[in-house]
């Protein structure tokens, strides 16, 4: 957990200081978009393959961070937690009712015509289980963002580690 920690509070201090960087960085921005953005959101998924025999739904939490880089281009920076919450019947066999990951992610978000964007990101994603371990993590998506801060993103993503745990995401987010 200490090193989930650390891993964070080191995303968070790249984020923050190229923060400042953004001055020079804003004419280069959508216009639709503007500068640096920071998003909450809250996040709802569909386990695919194999993860859905065991697990209903998928639910969490996370927050993003997206810098410019170019015209309507923006590197982002991702850490949430996501709970894959167990179906009734394994439950009652006696397994947790839900299983925790923390995924830290990093990628490219393009917006298309403004508002509709396309997004690639890649990472890790830490089990808050014990000697739950931890898998690379990629997922590729689409979405829209909303006058008034609003955010609606779709994306398939997959864990990979002796084998791969998909989910079907959805993210509903306000970006700052």
């Amino acid at each position: 957990m200490k090193k989930i920690l650390l891993t964070i509070a080191v995303l968070g201090g790249i984020a923050f200081s190229s923060f400042a960087q953004t001055a020079t960085t804003t004419a280069a921005a959508s216009p639709a978009t503007g500068g640096a953005k920071f998003s909450i959101g809250a996040e709802a998924g569909l386990p695919l393959g194999d993860a859905s025999t065991v697990f209903s739904t998928v639910i969490g939490g996370s927050l993003k961070f997206e810098l410019p880089t170019g015209t309507n281009t923006f590197f982002t920076l991702s850490a949430g937690y996501n709970a894959y919450l167990t179906k009734s019947m394994f439950k009652d066999a006696g397994l947790p009712g839900s299983t925790g990951f923390v995924p830290i992610k990093a990628g490219l978000k393009y917006y298309a015509d403004g508002n509709f964007f396309l997004e690639g990101q890649a990472g890790i994603v830490f089990s808050t289980e014990t000697d739950g371990g931890h898998a690379f993590v990629y997922s590729p998506g689409i979405g829209y963002s909303f006058s008034g801060g609003f955010e609606a993103g779709v994306r398939y993503e997959a864990w990979s580690n002796d084998g791969t745990t998909g989910q079907l995401g959805l993210r509903l987010a306000f970006r700052f």
